[in-house]
């Protein structure tokens, strides 16, 4: 599940929305929103999120929360470690072999020690995600 399809999974079942209703005021297919919500398809369009962002009524903080979890939900990442150390190549493969079974917790710590990182401007050539 990606962090987008965990929020519209508790904003629809906190307000007793059906899958099936959801996906006819969208104008999207149920399967969509289902695949959507369990991480098997791609971020969702900026269209779809200003859709979900007006059948929910959510404005301002809410709403840019939407947009910022849609940004981290892709769930096919790719990382370029190319001119990098081999600590850090080696550390990416390790991460896609086994981020499966790390617990939550342990996510959450290595998530405070990104967050703790100085912010530093994208490099020459890299997209950040």
């Amino acid at each position: 599940m990606t962090p987008f399809g965990a929020r519209l999974r508790a904003l629809r079942e906190g307000r007793g929305i059906g899958l099936a209703e959801l996906a006819r005021a969208l104008h999207v297919s149920a399967a969509y929103l289902s695949a959507l919500e369990h991480g098997h398809r791609g971020r969702p369009s900026p269209g779809l999120i200003h859709q979900v962002n007006e059948y929910f009524g959510l404005i301002w903080d809410d709403a840019e929360e939407m947009v910022r979890l849609a940004r981290l939900s892709h769930p096919r990442v790719v990382v370029d470690t190319s001119g990098l150390s081999p600590e850090a190549t080696a550390l990416a493969n390790r991460l896609a072999r086994d981020i499966h079974r790390l617990p939550a917790e342990a996510l959450r710590r290595m998530a405070a020690e990104l967050d703790a990182l100085p912010a530093e401007a994208p490099r020459a050539g890299r997209h950040r995600r």
